[in-house]
């Protein structure tokens, strides 16, 4: 697959999975909503319940900014099978940044859900410096 065909599987995906570990490397991995603008991968803490506001995908990213986001497709009909990683760098933004403002208008746009109750941030964008991917069909 090349990184142009990965890229758009990315961006067809309704969910992925964000990895990120903290500053000793303890993994943590849990699903995200995004969107995808170029090379950089926008998701933001939303109003779906949770335990805390204090994330710990922010705080890992706080003191290790190296992410994967892991985009797959499963099929009974293995032949069908097929993943994509982005491995990249994270940042944490704050939502009165105007990247913020347009990470979480893309957001909105992309998701039903949001349109009446938008993320209110932070956001976190992975600028994804590496796409891997594999395909049982070759492509």
């Amino acid at each position: 697959m090349t990184p142009e065909q990965a890229r758009r599987r990315v961006a067809q995906a309704e969910v992925a999975r964000l990895a990120t570990a903290d500053a000793s490397g303890r993994p943590h991995i849990v699903p995200m909503v995004f969107a995808l603008a170029g090379d950089t991968i926008y998701s933001a803490v939303d109003a779906k319940p949770k335990r805390s506001t204090s994330l710990r995908r922010l705080a890992n990213i706080a003191a290790n900014p190296r992410a994967a986001v892991l985009v797959d497709h499963y099929d009974s009909d293995w032949n069908a099978l097929w993943w994509v990683r982005a491995d990249g760098s994270g940042r944490v933004l704050q939502a009165g940044e105007s990247e913020a403002r347009d990470a979480i208008e893309r957001l909105v746009a992309r998701y039903p859900q949001y349109r009446a109750r938008p993320p209110h941030g932070p956001v976190l964008a992975i600028d994804v410096a590496r796409w891997s991917s594999w395909s049982a069909a070759g492509y």
